[in-house]
């Protein structure tokens, strides 16, 4: 039974990607795609449910940071086939490290930040009016108490 090919345009593969149309095309220029873009009537770009999964990879790696000529270099290697699998490995294990890295510099940044968000709240909950003793503090979204006559606010 022949499988039916997704013939997309695009305008469709930047909607499902979430890529510009100028990026798909800077993409194919620069060899970034694993199979050559087929071309429709009149010249128009036709992509396949194949290509759009390969983007989906390719936008997940430059997501985390891959350089370009990297995600190229890898491109050609899946292109070529069976065999350089070493290759392979060894361009995902260098990027896996990279990334790695990302990720324990930004845990130390949103540590630091956490840290600060906790020092504002408690300048902030310092500086709120005092409540009646055995009252409890009115929680975010409440409204606070109306003054009772004759008291400062």
């Amino acid at each position: 039974m022949a499988e039916d090919i997704v013939s997309l345009s695009i305008g469709q593969v930047a909607e499902r990607t979430g890529l510009s149309v100028h990026a798909l095309r800077f993409y194919e220029q620069e060899g970034v795609f694993v199979d050559p873009v087929r071309r429709g009537p009149g010249g128009r770009r036709v992509y396949s449910q194949d290509d759009v999964d390969w983007l989906t990879v390719c936008i997940i790696l430059r997501t985390s940071g891959m350089p370009l000529p990297a995600l190229r270099r890898y491109a050609d290697l899946v292109r070529e086939g069976a065999g350089n699998e070493e290759e392979r490995l060894a361009l995902m294990r260098e990027h896996q490290e990279r990334v790695t890295g990302q990720i324990g510099r930004l845990t130390q940044c949103l540590d630091l930040i956490g840290f600060k968000v906790g020092v504002y709240e408690d300048l902030l909950d310092e500086a709120r009016p005092a409540v009646e003793p055995g009252r409890p503090r009115p929680s975010d979204g409440e409204a606070a108490p109306a003054s009772t006559p004759g008291t400062s606010a």
